[in-house]
């Protein structure tokens, strides 16, 4: 059963920083892609960054490349998101996520808050 948690939401200044973490159990992630999503209210679920846990690929939507980061620890089977230069437009609910091979997006976590104020 895989399950992920996510932790380190919070509420910060615009141009400010966070760090989300994902913890993920249940199975080995070698060949498991990683991913971060959003939802903000009112809108619909988005993607937002991920990586190949083997690989180590990344992949960036367009709104945070050069300001979001994600990153992963083997040894504690965590993936990150260090969220630099925050902005109010990222306030959302942020989800990790797992998909295997091309099966997509199959586990999700229960997702954390992450509000910017200007």
């Amino acid at each position: 059963q895989v399950q992920l948690v996510e932790s380190g939401g919070g509420l910060v200044q615009a141009g400010g920083s966070l760090r989300l973490s994902c913890a993920a159990s249940g199975r080995t992630f070698s060949g498991y892609k990683m991913g971060w999503f959003r939802q903000a209210p009112g809108k619909e679920r988005e993607f937002v960054i991920s990586i190949h846990w083997s690989e180590g690929i990344t992949y960036y939507a367009d709104s945070v490349k050069g300001r979001f980061t994600i990153s992963r620890d083997n040894a504690k089977n965590t993936v990150y998101l260090q969220m630099n230069s925050l902005k109010p437009e990222d306030t959302a609910v942020y989800y990790c996520a797992a998909s295997y091979k091309s099966e997509g997006y199959k586990y999700w976590g229960q997702g954390t808050q992450v509000t910017v104020s200007s």
